[in-house]
């Protein structure tokens, strides 16, 4: 069931998706050379908490931390680990989620670690490309199709892979509502847009093949054939005005 939200309950949406996106700034200063994930996900936490949010991930369907921390072939929910060392030349996806007074916020950016190589600045470029893609073709009186045709065009254009298994979705009192939100599909297909809907556009786009690996852990996804992958994502609300960004 899709449920819609008021204006004002978008408006108490903003809180929370600012929130998310200000923490995600905050980790991307911080996605230097020589620091842990583990670093990273310790200070998410804190500063969700000292603004007066709740870490929408930690505990989600058992997951141990606050933030997912995906480096160079990996896709999504990578777990974060004092193990793991950023260095010169890795690309980081973060995805982040607070939520303040009930309300969920999520959003995701892949960041590059120092110097990255030609491939990987490439690849970041036409991710986030595709997500603005998918933002704007998110109008009421479309259809669900039409954001995932429009991220999947531009990533097939630049000839990269357009990860299948995992997509956006709705957002709300819950991290996961209906609809999902595939990043491929046909236009004017899949359920229609209607003002109030809130969305979390996420495309998840790959150097090579599409197809992913699931890791050992249970969370982590990674590219079956180890090309770098990239992860953007912001929420958003559909309004008769156009799409409104909630998480900015």
């Amino acid at each position: 069931m899709i449920i819609k939200k008021s204006p004002e309950q978008i408006e108490a949406m903003k809180r929370s998706g600012a929130l998310s996106a200000r923490v995600l700034r905050e980790i991307g200063a911080r996605c230097q050379p020589g620091v842990s994930t583990w670093d990273l996900d310790v200070f998410a936490e804190a500063f969700i908490r000292d603004n007066g949010g709740v870490p929408t991930f930690k505990g989600y369907c058992g997951y141990p931390c606050s933030i997912c921390a995906s480096v160079n072939d990996e896709i999504v929910h990578g777990i974060p680990s004092k193990k793991r060392i950023l260095r010169e030349g890795d690309i980081i996806s973060i995805d982040t989620g607070a939520t303040v007074d009930g309300w969920a916020g999520d959003n995701a950016w892949t960041f590059a670690v120092g110097e990255v190589s030609a491939q990987a600045q490439r690849l970041l470029e036409v991710t986030e490309a595709c997500m603005w893609a998918g933002i704007e073709a998110a109008r009421a009186g479309g259809r669900v199709g039409d954001i995932g045709y429009a991220v999947s065009k531009v990533a097939r254009a630049a000839g990269m892979g357009v990860v299948r298994e995992y997509t956006g979705h709705g957002i709300g009192r819950s991290m996961h509502e209906d609809p999902d939100v595939p990043n491929f599909g046909l236009r004017r297909t899949g359920p229609r847009l209607e003002a109030g809907m809130v969305l979390a556009i996420e495309p998840m786009i790959t150097l090579g093949s599409h197809k992913t690996r699931d890791g050992s852990d249970g969370w982590l996804v990674t590219t079956r054939d180890g090309s770098l992958a990239a992860h953007f994502e912001k929420t958003v609300a559909i309004s008769n005005d156009g799409p409104v960004l909630v998480s900015d």
